[in-house]
């Protein structure tokens, strides 16, 4: 089953950039995607656009069969690149409150999240560090039964020591049969959780699909050193 289904997906902003022209793409369910490319390619505003965030200039786009729309918005668990949560609110509280929003939140799996993060229920937000603020913000997304996880830059905040506990992390708590998108700049770091890859250059243009096995199969390469081979110069 497809999940996500796209069809001549175009973004331009006002008169100026186009972020996406002209992009087909279907995405299968129960697999762990890495949507990779150069900054400015058009990996974030994909993201907002299967979130309703930014509207499609022209278009179609299904989640879970549907047309996109607030309804198919219970399906999606999304993680921004730019951390949204602060103040001087206890991490408990930000369960509370998604426990409250979101009918499919798991408030048990969060705090065994948390445990296993080292980080403090009882803590302010505001007195965490950026790496540790970005680490509740993944809890409070992956807690969620959701069918899509939208994980944008889900590492770059945090030290490289803590990414592979991070990456273990979201692997454990999926929801079974669900698909996770990763778009990252960090590919030696997440290649080892993909089940799938997606090269996207400039415009949204996809320029390389496969898997990792299949690449070393055919190529004797890693997905990361093919990265560095099509973005060489990009």
């Amino acid at each position: 089953m497809n999940v996500i289904e796209c069809k001549g997906l175009r973004k331009q902003y006002g008169k100026g950039k186009v972020a996406i022209e002209n992009l087909d793409l279907e995405l299968e369910s129960g697999k762990i995607i890495g949507l990779l490319g150069p900054n400015g390619c058009g990996k974030s505003t994909f993201m907002k656009l299967l979130t309703g965030l930014l509207v499609p200039t022209a278009g179609e786009i299904r989640v879970c069969g549907y047309w996109r729309s607030e309804a198919t918005n219970s399906f999606i668990s999304y993680l921004p690149e730019r951390t949204y949560i602060g103040g001087r609110k206890k991490i408990g509280a930000m369960l509370d409150y998604f426990e409250e929003f979101y009918p499919d939140f798991d408030k048990v799996k969060a705090m065994n999240m948390l445990d296993s993060l080292n980080l403090d229920p009882n803590a302010l937000i505001s007195s965490l560090s950026k790496g540790n603020r970005e680490k509740v913000q993944l809890v409070l997304v992956m807690a969620r039964n959701a069918q899509i996880y939208l994980l944008d830059e889900p590492i770059a905040g945090v030290d490289p020591a803590a990414r592979e506990f991070i990456l273990r992390t979201i692997v454990s708590n999926l929801n079974p049969g669900a698909t996770v998108l990763i778009s990252t700049h960090l590919i030696q770091d997440v290649e080892p959780v993909l089940d799938e890859y997606i090269f996207v250059n400039y415009g949204g243009k996809i320029i390389g699909r496969g898997t990792a096995a299949e690449l070393m199969e055919t190529e004797g390469v890693t997905v990361d050193t093919k990265f560095r081979e099509v973005f060489r110069y990009a």
